[in-house]
């Protein structure tokens, strides 16, 4: 599977592509395949991480079950710098807000997807990407979203 690793102030990204789509983002890999859509990908993710981008537009294509793929469509509409719970994306699906979080830890596309805008009840939660809560935080702050940390 093809796949590009791009450095960030996050760490070092690798997109994976598959099929026309992106299908994977993580901290691990060394991946150079320069393919149309990896190469838009990492154009897309330097200008977010520069801060010249809020919202990705990119084809992407999430594995596993349909409540995960549900739980991912929800967060994909969480805007650039807000947070919602487990329970508001809980309520909106009709589905305990446990599960919720079971399924954003098991988010494939983790920052293009941002499962780092959901928070807990009583506030901040982990993070399933390298570096844990500390890469959530830092996603968080970058996005003018970490005002409740004060």
């Amino acid at each position: 599977m093809p796949c590009l690793t791009i450095p960030t102030q996050f760490g070092p990204l690798t997109l994976w592509e598959e099929d026309g789509a992106i299908v994977r983002l993580d901290w691990d890999g060394n991946g150079t395949d320069e393919t149309p859509l990896l190469a838009r990908a990492a154009g897309q993710m330097r200008a977010y991480d520069q801060g010249a981008l809020q919202a990705f537009d990119l084809p992407l294509r999430v594995a596993g079950s349909d409540f995960q793929r549900a739980v991912c469509d929800q967060m994909a509409l969480i805007p650039f710098g807000d947070t919602v719970t487990y329970g508001d994306i809980a309520k909106a699906l009709g589905a305990p807000a446990q599960a919720v979080g079971l399924a954003c830890g098991g988010n494939p596309i983790p920052v293009i997807i941002p499962c780092h805008r959901v928070m807990g009840a009583k506030g901040l939660t982990g993070f399933s990407g390298k570096g844990g809560v500390e890469t959530k935080v830092a996603l968080l702050r970058h996005e003018g979203a970490g005002g409740f940390l004060i």
